[in-house]
């Protein structure tokens, strides 16, 4: 409904964002070539060169979009929206290409320096060339934020740090204009060092999306805080979110219900819980498992609340939720949530010990679980 009206729309904007950026690039390469042609500057042809990259980012992340935005088919049943990813990978990837070329050809310069020859006209050309390139670079950037695209954010801070490559061969050509002082070579091989640090951080944030990260701590809490809004629901645990592409997110989880609920009336609430959080949040949740929370045994009350104060006094154990009390049958059983500071085995052999000190006459099961998305208290 709502994300599928969006759609398009986010669509358009990729690919206008991106044929700007094309044709942007296009001229400032067309130009710094000239330039550099007619100074016999190494450092502003590379410039040139790396404008020509550029646009390949942006060829690269129209192409990844269009792909993206295909429709669902039978091998791809949850969409393509991971391509866009992949585009992300490949423009993080020609950044990296560009940093490791400007170092090889400011190393030559600094072991074989040629004498570059600077005029007026070439210099104000260098200045609007950074101005255009920072413009290009905020607009890019704040476009792909707006849309939530990885490869739009990506080609934005990539021409944000050739607008820093462009202001430092500026900057060395007025240094050299004036004072006949040649820097561009070593300026080069700091500036190089910047792009491939920033190369390197943008493939490690694609990288996260494709092996898959926490889930946005301020998404997970609007889910949470919308299931519990209906009265009837005391707690909401497991909450496991999958990213199948920028704004495509699906969920399950568990609501802990009151016992004297119908299966009739528990049906009505998780059909109107999957409305509510699809219109407010765009995720999609394709199940709700349900815990029944006891209303009428005080006895397994006690017990919970025992068996709670025990396993929560473990700084490791962040949530007890799923609590089932069999009284004749002389059983329990229930769900820790475990931090990653301890190995799961290690943690059950002590809980299994402390509830057999405790409950003696009890036979126990306890499942551990993933710390996969966050827990705004303990006892939530």
């Amino acid at each position: 409904m709502s994300s599928q009206n969006q759609a398009p729309s986010r669509d358009r904007v990729i690919v206008r964002t991106s044929l700007i950026g094309i044709l942007t690039n296009l001229v400032l390469s067309a130009g710094k070539a000239a330039v550099g042609l007619f100074t016999r500057s190494i450092a502003i042809l590379l410039d040139a060169v790396n404008n020509l990259s550029d646009a390949l980012s942006s060829i690269i992340t129209i192409i990844g979009a269009k792909l993206a935005g295909r429709r669902p088919d039978r091998k791809h049943p949850l969409g393509h929206g991971r391509i866009e990813y992949i585009s992300a990978l490949l423009v993080s990837a020609i950044v990296l290409y560009a940093g490791i070329s400007a170092l090889v050809e400011s190393v030559k310069g600094i072991i074989h320096p040629e004498q570059a020859e600077y005029n007026v006209i070439s210099l104000i050309l260098l200045g609007v060339a950074v101005a255009v390139k920072i413009v290009l670079g905020l607009y890019t950037r704040k476009k792909g934020k707006t849309v939530n695209s990885t490869a739009l954010v990506a080609s934005g801070t990539d021409a944000l740090f050739d607008a820093i490559v462009s202001a430092s061969v500026l900057i060395s050509a007025l240094v050299f204009y004036f004072f006949k002082l040649s820097l561009e070579a070593y300026v080069g091989v700091l500036i190089s060092g910047l792009i491939l640090k920033a190369g390197f951080g943008l493939m490690q944030d694609t990288l996260n999306d494709i092996l898959g990260r926490r889930a946005d701590p301020a998404l997970t809490r609007s889910i949470r805080e919308l299931v519990t809004a209906e009265p009837e629901v005391i707690g909401v645990y497991d909450l496991f979110l999958t990213n199948y592409g920028p704004d495509k997110n699906y969920c399950s989880l568990h609501v802990e219900l009151p016992d004297t609920m119908t299966v009739e009336q528990v049906d009505s609430l998780t059909r109107k819980i999957q409305y509510n959080v699809y219109e407010k949040t765009g995720v999609i949740i394709t199940g709700v498992g349900v815990y029944s929370y006891n209303t009428r045994d005080t006895q397994a009350a006690e017990i919970r609340n025992r068996v709670q104060e025990i396993v929560l006094s473990h700084e490791w154990a962040l949530q007890l939720h799923g609590f089932f009390f069999e009284a004749e049958q002389k059983h329990m059983r229930f769900d820790v949530v475990l931090s990653f500071d301890i190995a799961s085995g290690e943690a059950l052999k002590t809980l299994y010990a402390e509830m057999k000190e405790a409950f003696p006459e009890y036979t126990c099961l306890i499942v551990a679980d993933v710390d996969i998305s966050d827990i705004d208290s303990p006892e939530s």
